[in-house]
This record gives C-alpha cells, sequence and structure tokens, in this order.
C-alpha cells in the first residue's frame, strides 16, 4: 500500500434513475440516466500522493466501473421450474 495518510474523505453518490410506460400495458421502462459521485478528501499528505491513491480507488471500484464499462447481462428466468425466455 502507499501508506498515505487521510484523516476523512466524504464520498456523495446521486443516481438519477427513471421509470416510465406501464406495467398494465407492458409498456414499463427504467434505467439510470446519470451517476455522479462527490468525493472530498482532508489530507496533510502531498497531494500527489492524495490523487494517486484517489485515482486507483476509482479504477478498483466495481460499482463505478461497471458502469463506466458496461458489461453483458446474462438472465435465466424458470415458472414454476419450467424455462422461460422473454
Amino acid at each position: 500500500m502507499t501508506k498515505t495518510k487521510i484523516e476523512k474523505a466524504r464520498i456523495i453518490v446521486i443516481i438519477h434513475w427513471y421509470l416510465k410506460g406501464s406495467v398494465i400495458k407492458g409498456t414499463v421502462e427504467s434505467g439510470c440516466k446519470e451517476v455522479e459521485t462527490h468525493l472530498e478528501v482532508d489530507s496533510a499528505d502531498d497531494p500527489a500522493k492524495i490523487r494517486h491513491v484517489v485515482k486507483c480507488a476509482k479504477l478498483g471500484c466495481f460499482a463505478e466501473q461497471m458502469v463506466v464499462k458496461p458489461v453483458p447481462l446474462v438472465s435465466t428466468i424458470k415458472i414454476n421450474g419450467e424455462s422461460f425466455a422473454l
């Protein structure tokens, strides 16, 4: 590890969701328009070291990387034990 001294860190994550359409009509649609992250770090350590730690943390964050680099979704459905395809 980098042994970087961080006194305090605060993160705010805001997700802009949408839901529209109708379940009854079969037109329901949901999704995410945007994800915002706001990070504040308090540290007396070298700012270059802090930037390096933040960069590595963002690159190593599974949730953030899944948004930045979407992955295929593999989904199976069974109803009463029988496979069902949409």
